[in-house]
């Protein structure tokens, strides 16, 4: 693949090479179907400007994950303006990236890019889990005459034959409740849950999983009041240690984690906060697979 003009965290030389690489970026700047706030397009550069300013030192984990190699490739062109052709660029990517034997990481952008991600992962893999965190379930079968909608992600990964566990959940509609009532392929864990009994909770997201495991973290499924940068900033959600708690749980687990995204961010001119979460939550998430694969 060809390398962006900027790398992830600053990092330069062969620790930013395709070759020594353990994780692919793939930036997906796109805003075809965002509705309310729009400037998802903006987002993967922002992560991306944002790293640079991070301490690449893991604190938690007691690494320098990026020592394992981070790769950004180049953006999906934002000149293809049909959405299929752009979920296939994705797929084209996640492909190339598991054929050199790497993580893909994408991020966004709107959330429907998860769709080409998710083909090509179950291409590879067979059987998966997409573990979405996000403030909707995304399970419209349509949304303003598209299938292709960034509110009808969670359909679609349905469609594709994966299994679908969400978390964070706290706005839906009544088609959506209803394809909830009479889904065997989808768990729900709705935010006020999480408040409640976040341990609980994370336990029972673990055993719903299957072997093989996407996360998909649409970064509206944080409080607004630490992540308003997104398309829907819906009231009520989850806390940075929340997240940070159940995302842990499960990276921890014996599940095999195939790849994530971290998408939906809508930057705010003169608001660093959100990007530098996003990236931060990012760069966590590579350092628990690195610790992961240190410990085998």
């Amino acid at each position: 693949m060809i390398p962006y003009a900027v790398t992830f965290g600053g990092i330069s030389g062969r620790y930013a090479t395709w070759k020594n690489a353990t994780f692919v970026v793939v930036p997906f700047p796109v805003d075809m179907t965002t509705t309310y706030i729009t400037g998802t397009r903006n987002g993967p550069r922002a992560i991306l400007d944002a790293s640079s300013h991070m301490e690449l030192f893991d604190e938690e984990n007691k690494i320098e994950p990026y020592r394992a190699g981070i790769f950004v490739s180049t953006e999906v062109p934002m000149s293809l303006t049909k959405p299929v052709a752009v979920l296939k660029e994705v797929e084209r990517r996640v492909k190339a990236t598991l054929r050199g034997g790497k993580i893909p990481v994408l991020l966004g952008g709107e959330h429907s890019g998860t769709v080409g991600a998710v083909a090509a992962l179950r291409k590879r893999y067979g059987e998966l889990t997409v573990l979405q965190l996000d403030a909707h379930t995304d399970l419209r079968d349509t949304y303003l005459g598209t299938p292709h909608n960034h509110a009808c992600v969670g359909r679609r990964i349905v469609d594709a034959g994966a299994r679908l566990v969400q978390v964070g959940i706290r706005s839906m509609s009544e088609e959506e409740d209803r394809f909830l009532k009479k889904s065997e392929e989808v768990k729900t864990f709705y935010a006020s849950e999480v408040r409640d009994n976040v341990a609980d909770v994370t336990k029972g997201i673990v055993s719903s999983l299957s072997e093989n495991v996407y996360i998909s973290i649409d970064l509206d499924v944080f409080d607004p009041g630490i992540m308003p940068a997104v398309v829907t900033p819906e009231p009520g959600g989850l806390s940075w240690f929340e997240g940070i708690d159940i995302l842990r749980d499960v990276m921890r687990s014996n599940r095999n984690i195939v790849g994530f995204d971290v998408m939906e961010l809508a930057p705010i001119a003169g608001m660093a906060a959100p990007d530098y979460l996003a990236a931060r939550l990012c760069y966590r998430m590579m350092g628990w697979l690195v610790a992961r694969q240190s410990e085998k």
